[in-house]
């Protein structure tokens, strides 16, 4: 157990691939495991955690809030630095549990209104067309870069009313915070001023820097996302005083049941928690799902002769590739799960990268069947922290593939994916491609 358990935590391994065999192994061995927490670049070592690798154990943990926190500890397996870092994170809304994080995730459903999520529907298809078609007559681009990272964003631009020319702070922002582990990404400063909204270039004044020992501020801390939080709280004052028509402006004006509105800072909190897990995980699903249909042929095949396909093939490049591979929760209680006993105060962290590859849950679980059904993946959770943004994540997904499946002629791997060094999220920084020119 010892060798897999190091396996899966070294952020290095995933500069390769996801250790699914270890996953597997160590599943076999216990769907519920201790693992010890070592010195990570620096971090200092924690008092370990239970693993929860069954896809049956994951729900169980997930749909008990009670139980298994996710505001006691947070939802990240590290512990925050300090008391007064806990207390931050605590009022993320990923970080609350029922009755207050109810509160604000029904502000936010009222947000999404039907008009708001139809506009965005429509553009999102022409997003992806026009993202598709500006590469299609070359023969090759890189997917990761030039095609799949500029989706999320202007999506998440729609949502929030940034202006477009804004929208690769983004970028930035979500590079530093999930890939914090990788060098590159680190140190993320796409964005620049020229062209920029004032606001942009307020911001960027306020982009940190890497230390003497070239290290960055800790981004899951208020101190080392000081660009993003001053743009957060100019453009949640300037949407309280002009709302438009996106949706955090209807985010802004509406009321609780006791009458009570957002605040500014909980309007900064969801603007972190959106610029991050609302584009990464999409970022790093666009090319997760290509490299899908890469290993597949057929299935591109079945798919431009029957696009009605797609949606059941969107699902499983969902479950097949799985961004973000694991979150926290810390028990409340004794209790137990899988007879495995769990003490109070003890870090349980579902594993969604074993759970969607469970056998028990899905047959040849490590293939791409892009007809698979039923399909019932947790890449989005599930229980009260069921992702938000799930229905976006899929619009944009088959809007994407369409286009591609469209536009292009028959897709192949044009090098080696880079991928990035994390062991909390999945992700392509690179993905070069190439299609054979389509016969009309």
């Amino acid at each position: 157990m010892g060798s897999d358990a190091g396996t899966i935590l070294n952020p290095d391994t995933y500069v390769d691939a996801v250790p699914y065999a270890a996953l597997a192994r160590l599943r076999r061995e216990s769907p519920v495991v201790w693992l010890d927490e070592p010195e990570v670049d620096g971090w200092p070592a924690g008092p370990g955690f239970w693993a929860v690798l069954r896809h049956a154990d994951v729900r169980h943990v997930l749909r008990h809030p009670e139980i298994f926190s996710s505001q006691l500890g947070a939802t990240q397996i590290r512990d925050p630095a300090t008391p007064e870092a806990l207390a931050y994170v605590r009022r993320m809304m990923l970080n609350l549990d029922p009755p207050e994080h109810f509160r604000l995730r029904g502000l936010l459903t009222k947000a999404f209104t039907p008009r708001a999520v139809a506009r965005l529907e429509h553009r999102i298809e022409g997003w992806a067309r026009d993202l598709v078609a500006a590469v299609a007559e070359r023969g090759e681009c890189d997917f990761a870069k030039e095609v799949a990272a500029d989706l999320p964003l202007l999506t998440l631009a729609e949502v929030f009313g940034v202006p477009a020319q804004d929208r690769w702070l983004l970028f930035d922002w979500s590079n530093r915070v999930i890939g914090y582990q990788d060098p590159e990404y680190a140190v993320s400063a796409h964005a620049g001023a020229g062209g920029s909204t004032g606001m942009a270039r307020r911001a960027i004044a306020l982009r940190p820097v890497p230390d003497a020992a070239g290290r960055m501020p800790d981004p899951r801390t208020r101190q080392g996302m000081p660009d993003l939080y001053g743009y957060a709280a100019e453009l949640g004052e300037y949407k309280r005083r002009h709302p438009g028509d996106d949706v955090m402006s209807n985010l802004m004006r509406h009321r609780d049941d006791a009458g009570g509105q957002v605040a500014i800072e909980e309007f900064e909190n969801l603007f972190w928690l959106f610029s991050v897990a609302g584009n990464e995980t999409l970022r790093n699903g666009l090319p997760g799902g290509m490299i899908g249909l890469l290993s597949t042929p057929d299935a591109q095949r079945a798919l431009r002769r029957d696009p009605a396909l797609l949606p059941a093939a969107v699902e499983e490049m969902l479950r097949w590739w799985t961004p973000v591979m694991h979150f926290r929760r810390t028990a409340t209680v004794d209790t137990e799960l899988a007879g495995v006993r769990i003490r109070a105060g003890e870090k349980v962290v579902v594993w969604f990268s074993a759970a969607n590859r469970d056998e028990a849950a899905f047959d040849d679980p490590d293939t791409f069947r892009p007809d698979r059904t039923p399909n019932d993946h947790l890449t989005f959770g599930h229980g009260p922290h069921f992702c938000l943004g799930a229905h976006l994540a899929r619009v944009q997904l088959r809007a994407m593939f369409a286009a591609v499946l469209d536009l292009l002629g028959e897709l192949e791997p044009a090098g080696e994916p880079v991928r990035l060094r994390s062991n909390f999220q999945n992700g392509i920084k690179s993905l070069p491609i190439r299609w054979r020119t389509r016969v009309p």
